[in-house]
Parts: structure tokens; C-alpha cells; sequence
């Protein structure tokens, strides 16, 4: 019998995307999978349930009906626990889920007899790059993350002649240059302002550089393994924070996006900097939902703290819902792909994407 794929609409409230589009259920539908939806589960990113019905899936009335018989599960975040819970024993579901991170969810799986992939598990290998969600939607979030600094910002980003004089164009500093911070320099250049870049990491100079921007050099380095940075010592972190603290007096938006995987965000960004700042500056920490790389980050809200403007957006890269959702689902369409043969699940554990993304964690 052809495998049976089930997609509910996502339960987080601000969730806007979705891990399958009308372009990958046809894809999965032309593998020889059975494809179940949920009435309603594009609507927040665009895309209806006549075109998902023209690609070749089944509609149902509601998210239990779709997945209650369900070989395989796609989201976008992972269901609550009582839903994990109704899902048939043995049954697999790709996403982004951080069972590592929520005990309850973790013992949900585990209870009902589920193989899960988190997808933030996958390892950053070449071959794994048209599955990788975190870089797709890092992506998109350093593209918005920018976009609501220049809303923030009571100045114009670029430089501009007028009958009422020159304006000088803003000065944006992206803390990071990951996916998201690489993105953000890019952004930034593009609405005109002048651009730096700061990272522990030198070798990123370059992929800075090739974009327009300028490597912020602070004398600190902090190369580690894997292209992500290491801890840094307490004498490195306190002379990055006196070199910080005096560059960002003169700037305008900051764009924080520095990440360490599995661990909170590195506070790179203090209050006494904060309050160094110029008044109608602005600072978008993209690190908010890990704790921040600013101190005076409030997840989720946009704060005034003495005429500095911070900002902590949560789930940035929903805010651009069709352009994220496309990306996500051909990443979760492409680890899919590793499952199916013939139409049926198969699990080749030899293959160290699947190893090695598996949850619970198989041994070796």
C-alpha cells in the first residue's frame, strides 16, 4: 500500500508557514504517496485548498482526520503532546521539533512509539544543504530583520540630495555572519546604508567583504569547529565588549543574529553599551527567541530603553510566509525524499542524514 503522509494546520498561534506546498505535495503524490490535508492549512501563507487539491491531495474537515492514520507527519513546529500522543505507533514526523528542549514533548514521542527527525539535528554536511531549514529560514529572517530596523529607525537608510540639504546614510552593524547575518549585510546594502559586520570568526571576512559590507576587526577571534564559533575566554570577552562598546556609539540599527547550536545565545551586547548608544538608534535581536545577544532584549516585544529602540521578534521568518513555507517544504520534500522507495517508508540507517537527524538518538 502507498505510504500515507499527513499534514495538520500548524498550533502555534503566529505560525504563518506551512511544510508542504501544492508544489511539493505533487512531487510526493508523483512518488507514489497518499497525501492527506487539512482544510485550511495554507490559508496564512497564501496558498488554497483548491490548489492543493489540484496537486493531488486529499482534503479533510479537520488536523486529527489527517493524521490519525498517518505513516509519515510534516510540520513546520512540532504538534503538542496530546496530539503526538493520537499519531499511529511507529509512525515518522519531519520538522523542526527540539524534543531536547521541551520534556514533555520528548516523552510524547518517546511514549507513542515515534521516529522523529528534527530537522535542526541535520548534520551541515554538502549533501545535506537541500535539506538544511535552519539556513533557508535563517535566510528569510535576516532579510526581515533588516527590513524592521529601517521601519524602526527614525532616519532614512540610504544617503539622499535634497533641495533641504545631504542626508548622510545610516550606519548598520549585523553582530554575526551566519546565514542570517550574511543575509542582513546584503539587505542592508541593498536600501543603500553603510555596512559593517562583526564575527569572531576571521575567516568570514570574505563572505562579508563579497557582499558589500566591511569586517568589523575587534582583535578577537574565536574560530571553532564545524564553521561555528567557540566559547570565548573571559579575557577575549572582555575586550571584545570594550571595543563593542565604543564602536556602537556611532551606529545606527543593529542587527544581532550570533548563535551557538544547542546552547543559549551569547550576550554580546550589554546595558551599559545600550546606554552608550544614540538616542533613536536601533537594535533587532534576532537571537531573542535563545535569550539574545543584548541584554536589554525582551523576547517578543519592542522596548524604548532610554531613546534606543530594541526590538526581540519571535519567528521572524514566518512574517514572510510564501517565500519561507516554499523553501521549507522542498527541504522537507528533499529529506522525504530519503524515506521513500516505491511509494513505502524505508529507513537505510547506513545513510548518516538519517542516523544522525533520528530522535530519540540511535545508537551507535
Amino acid at each position: 500500500m502507498a505510504v500515507k503522509i499527513g499534514i495538520a494546520r500548524e498550533s502555534a498561534p503566529a505560525e504563518r508557514r506551512v511544510a508542504l506546498t501544492p508544489e511539493t505535495c505533487r512531487k510526493l503524490v508523483a512518488a507514489g504517496a497518499s497525501v492527506l490535508v487539512e482544510r485550511g492549512l495554507g490559508t496564512r501563507a497564501h496558498f488554497s485548498d483548491a490548489a492543493y487539491a489540484d496537486a493531488g491531495a486529499t482534503l479533510v474537515d479537520d488536523g486529527a482526520a489527517a493524521l490519525a492514520d498517518a505513516d509519515l507527519v510534516l510540520c513546520v513546529q512540532a504538534p503538542p503532546p496530546a496530539v503526538l500522543a493520537t499519531l499511529k505507533r511507529g509512525a515518522a514526523i519531519i520538522g523542526q521539533m527540539q524534543p531536547e528542549a521541551e520534556p514533555a514533548r520528548a516523552e510524547a514521542i518517546r511514549a507513542a512509539g515515534l521516529l522523529a527527525f528534527p530537522l535542526e539535528r541535520l548534520p551541515r554536511t554538502t549533501r545535506a544543504q537541500a535539506m538544511d531549514v535552519l539556513s533557508s529560514q535563517a535566510g528569510m529572517a535576516g532579510y526581515k530583520a533588516v527590513l524592521l530596523g529601517a521601519q524602526l529607525a527614525p532616519r532614512f537608510f540610504p544617503m539622499l540630495t535634497t533641495a533641504a540639504g545631504t542626508i548622510r546614510p545610516s550606519k548598520v552593524l549585523v553582530v554575526g555572519a551566519g546565514v542570517a547575518g550574511l543575509q542582513a549585510v546584503a539587505t542592508a546594502r541593498r536600501l543603500g546604508a553603510q555596512v559593517e559586520c562583526f564575527d569572531v570568526r576571521p575567516e568570514t571576512r570574505e563572505q562579508i567583504e563579497s557582499l558589500g559590507g566591511r569586517f568589523l576587526d575587534l582583535g578577537v577571534s574565536a574560530a571553532g569547529e564545524g564553521g561555528y564559533a567557540r566559547q570565548l575566554t573571559e579575557d577575549e570577552r572582555a575586550e571584545q565588549q570594550r571595543r563593542l562598546g565604543e564602536h556602537l556609539k556611532t551606529i545606527d540599527v543593529v542587527v544581532c543574529t550570533a548563535a551557538v547550536p544547542g546552547r543559549p545565545a551569547p550576550r554580546i551586547i550589554s546595558a551599559v553599551m545600550v546606554a552608550g548608544m544614540r538616542a533613536g538608534s536601533v537594535i533587532v535581536d534576532l537571537a531573542a527567541e535563545t535569550g539574545g545577544n543584548c541584554e536589554s532584549t525582551q523576547p517578543g516585544r519592542t522596548v524604548d530603553v532610554d531613546g534606543v529602540t530594541v526590538a526581540g521578534p519571535l519567528d521572524l521568518a514566518s512574517s514572510g510566509a510564501v517565500h519561507a513555507s516554499e523553501m521549507f517544504a522542498r527541504n522537507v520534500f528533499n529529506f522525504a525524499s530519503l524515506l521513500l522507495r516505491d511509494g513505502a517508508l524505508v529507513f537505510d540507517w547506513s545513510d548518516e542524514l538519517l542516523a544522525k537527524t533520528a530522535w530519540p538518538p540511535r545508537e551507535a
